[in-house]
């Protein structure tokens, strides 16, 4: 499903409780996490519940490289809101991907005036996650961490 059938299906919902049902729909959706992604690295700090994001990122010649993602989360609600900014950001470039506002289409949605202080933290952790993986498919692949050069290498 696309960001923009998610869109045009909430305006058909009058009410909070109809969206919430949505957005819990939308997270059965999901497909399963492999249980080694379950893992440490792939966990999403600053989430009240139990949130996991794994990236996975190919070439595209000149457009960049394209990122999708898969992830879980042991609440309802919050896998709902994980399919959301799949929809958003799954398959697109990193350059779209950094250039995206989630936080105005969850405006535009409503959800946030409707999420508890705490899911809002946690849906801007999840945010910024994907944006980080946009910002590591970009940079460039000579830079290694310090502890990976060699003696011999300098700077």
């Amino acid at each position: 499903m696309t960001i923009d059938e998610i869109i045009e299906n909430f305006a058909f919902l009058d009410d909070w409780d109809d969206r919430y049902r949505y957005v819990i729909e939308l997270g059965r959706t999901l497909p399963p996490l492999p249980e080694a992604a379950r893992s440490e690295t792939n966990k999403v700090q600053g989430c009240a519940s139990q949130v996991w994001l794994a990236s996975q990122t190919r070439p595209d010649g000149a457009a960049g490289p394209v990122l999708s993602f898969v992830g879980d989360s042991d609440a309802h609600i919050v896998r709902g809101l994980i399919a959301i900014l799949f929809a958003l950001y799954s398959g697109k470039t990193a350059r779209e991907i950094l250039s995206t506002d989630a936080v105005a289409v969850f405006d535009r949605l409503g959800l946030r005036e409707h999420l508890t202080p705490q899911r809002s933290n946690g849906f801007r952790s999840m945010v910024e996650r994907i944006r980080a993986d946009a910002r590591a498919a970009l940079a460039p692949r000579s830079r290694r961490p310090l502890e990976q050069r060699s003696h011999t290498e300098s700077g």
